[in-house]
This record gives C-alpha cells, sequence and structure tokens, in this order.
C-alpha cells in the first residue's frame, strides 16, 4: 500500500510512519518541520519539506505519488497559540486540511483518515464519557477549526464521493513527544521527573483528561484506512480514547511513583488555570473499537512505563 502521511515527522505522525514500515508500506511524508523532526523519519522514507496550505504542491506531490491512503495529522494543536492567534489556527487547521482533501481526491486516493480532537469538540458539559453523538460545542478557536475541518471532510464525501472518515483523539501521551513547545501534560511532568522539578498544574488539578497511548493512534488509524479501502464506513466519526478520566493531580501522582520519586518531592507547584481549557474530558471509545475491530487501549500504567523509558533513555 502506498502511504501519504502529513506531519508525519511529528509526534503522533512519525509513530504511525513506523507502524506503516513494520506492515512494509510504501510511505511519503509530507511535513513543514515547525514541530516535527527529520530524525523521527525512518531511515529509507521520503520526506518532502512543505507547508500542506501550499495547495498547489501539495496536489503535485500526491499526484506524482498517487497514494493508496492518506493519513492527514499535520494541524495546530495547541489552544493557547489558538486563543493568541485563531487566524493563523484556522489557516493550518481549515484551509491545510481543505488542501489535503483536494490533494487526496485529485490523486484518487482510496483511502483518507482525517485526525482531529475529542475534547475540544464537545466542550465543558457534555456528559462523561463523552459519545459521538453529543453535539459538538468547541470552546476555543482550535475546537472551533478542527470541527470546520470535520464538517468540510463530510462535505468531500457527499458531494465527491471521498472514502474518508475522521478519528477524534483523546489528550494523547507517548514516546517522542517532546516536552518543549506546548507539548501535552505527561511529557512536560515526565521531563520535570527526569531534571528533578516539580510538576506545574494551572488551575487546581481537579480537571480531569481521558489518556490515549500514541500506539493506540497507529492502530486505530491503520484500521480506519483499510475499512475505507474495502469500501466501508466513508463519512463516519469515531472517538478514539480509553474511557477512563484521570485528574491532573492523580497523574503527577502515577507519573511520580512511576519515576521512583519521593510523593512530597514531586508534589505540584499549582498556577492560575488557563482560558479555552476544558474543566473535564473523556472519550467513550466503545463504537471505534467495534467498527475497526481494535483492541482494548493501553493502560495508563503501561503507557506511561513506555513514555518514561523514552524519556530516561534522553539523559
Amino acid at each position: 500500500m502506498r502511504a501519504l502521511v502529513t506531519g508525519g515527522a511529528g509526534f503522533i505522525g512519525s509513530t504511525l510512519v513506523d507502524a506503516l514500515v513494520a506492515r512494509g508500506d510504501e510511505i511519503l511524508v509530507v511535513d513543514d518541520l515547525s514541530a516535527g523532526k527529520r530524525e523521527n523519519v525512518p531511515a529509507g522514507v521520503e520526506l518532502v519539506e512543505l507547508d500542506i496550505r501550499d495547495a498547489g504542491a501539495l496536489a503535485g506531490l500526491a499526484g506524482r505519488f498517487r497514494p493508496d491512503a492518506v493519513y492527514h495529522l499535520a494541524a495546530q494543536i495547541d489552544v493557547r497559540t489558538s486563543m493568541a492567534d485563531p487566524l493563523h489556527d484556522a489557516s493550518v487547521n481549515v484551509v491545510g486540511t481543505l488542501s489535503v482533501l483536494q490533494a487526496a481526491q485529485a490523486s484518487g486516493a482510496g483511502a483518507v483518515v482525517v485526525c482531529s480532537t475529542g475534547g475540544a469538540i464537545y466542550g465543558d458539559g457534555a456528559p462523561l464519557p463523552t459519545t459521538e453523538s453529543e453535539p459538538a460545542d468547541p470552546e476555543s478557536p482550535y475546537g472551533l477549526s478542527k470541527l470546520a475541518a470535520e464538517r468540510y471532510t463530510r462535505f468531500f464525501v457527499r458531494a465527491h464521493g471521498l472514502p474518508a472518515l475522521v478519528l477524534r483523539f483523546a489528550n494523547v501521551y507517548g514516546p517522542r513527544q517532546h516536552p518543549a513547545g506546548g507539548a501535552g501534560v505527561v511529557s512536560l511532568f515526565c521531563d520535570r521527573a527526569r531534571t528533578g522539578g516539580r510538576p506545574t498544574v494551572f488551575g487546581d488539578g481537579g480537571q480531569t483528561r481521558d489518556f490515549l497511548f500514541v500506539g493506540d493512534i497507529a492502530r486505530a488509524a491503520l484500521a480506519a484506512a483499510d475499512r475505507l479501502a474495502a469500501g466501508e464506513l466513508a463519512g463516519e466519526v469515531f472517538n478514539v480514547g480509553t474511557g477512563t478520566e484521570s485528574t491532573i493531580t492523580e497523574l503527577a501522582a502515577t507519573i511520580g511513583r512511576v519515576a521512583g520519586l519521593d510523593q512530597a518531592a514531586f508534589a505540584p507547584e499549582f498556577e492560575p488555570a488557563r482560558p479555552g481549557e476544558l474543566r473535564r474530558s473523556c472519550l467513550d471509545p466503545s463504537r471505534g473499537l467495534a467498527a475497526l475491530g481494535l483492541p482494548e487501549p493501553t493502560t495508563l500504567a503501561e503507557g506511561l512505563a513506555a513514555t518514561w523509558a523514552w524519556h530516561t533513555a534522553r539523559s
């Protein structure tokens, strides 16, 4: 299978690329390297440094490569960035997604997997764990831009017959999530534990998240593309999460235990809550697990052990 992966030099994208390499696919990675790293891309995989908003260049690449499957992960992912600069956020997440959808359609791709967000789409107040039937109610420009990208995806399915679906991710963590540049809280806490610092918690620490191991995303994306290629599930939207809610203070304590630190030495330092961020978020993954034939999600303990091993190897 020929796979085009946008954002394939990033944390999540490169994990997917590894899975594609493992099953013998031919891969083209498109990444502007604003967040991704060239060293994340395995030897032998072609990497083209390109902004996905360059629609002409992207269409030309896709036309040359003729992918069987397109995995769209390139995005602006930081809620705080979206609050400060919503125009940039929309440009990358909406215009960029349109560029990818058009390139996929023109090149005749048989499967397009568009990666989105769970908590930022549903907003605060949604029943937990949240199902895909819950109405979207974004609290930030980031959530709004990802929702627009989802709806453009479904438009391409209806209007052009594009075999595409959307995966809504919970809070992703795992190896290669670098603590610099607004990374997820797991990576930030692991880095503090590794360097002898204490975790910083914004708010009272009672806010919750559904922490999803990055390897589970790779499995879901591969399964989604395979089903689309078989003529199934076009236009669908699936949560990818664990269905388990963890508070930020619980997460800090668990990482401290994994790192073998004294509880008092790794006690959180508290700062004011940040605007645009949800109080609680947890996704119900059951519909996607059944439709895509996926195993149960990786437990937080298992995923944190693998993540901590990666962080300690960086020392």
